[in-house]
């Protein structure tokens, strides 16, 4: 398999990038360069090894949830741009 000029031209038209002839020449050899790269694990010898999602086993480590007391407002706001009434004041994002 290997990346055309098209390809690249598709790609940068999808991800909405202007690129320049020299650019699109280099990404092009630069995905061919990788796609020769992953070819080389078509040579390995999978035979018996079962796939997988993940190298190890997942377990989702939770702590305990204890109650703590909360920082003072003061504190909090400290590093807020702007604060009004105990609030957060942010732009208006609604017209």
């Amino acid at each position: 398999m290997s990346i055309s000029l098209k390809d690249v031209e598709h790609v940068a038209k999808l991800a909405r990038l202007e690129l320049s002839d020299e650019e699109k020449q280099v990404f092009t050899e630069q995905l061919n360069n990788i796609l020769k790269y992953a070819e080389q694990l078509n040579g390995l010898d999978t035979e018996g090894i079962e796939p997988t999602s993940h190298a190890m086993p997942l377990l989702n480590v939770m702590r305990e949830d204890i109650n703590h007391t909360s920082l003072p407002l003061e504190k909090v706001f400290l590093n807020a741009p702007e604060e009004e009434e105990g609030q957060f004041k942010v732009p208006a994002v609604l017209e």
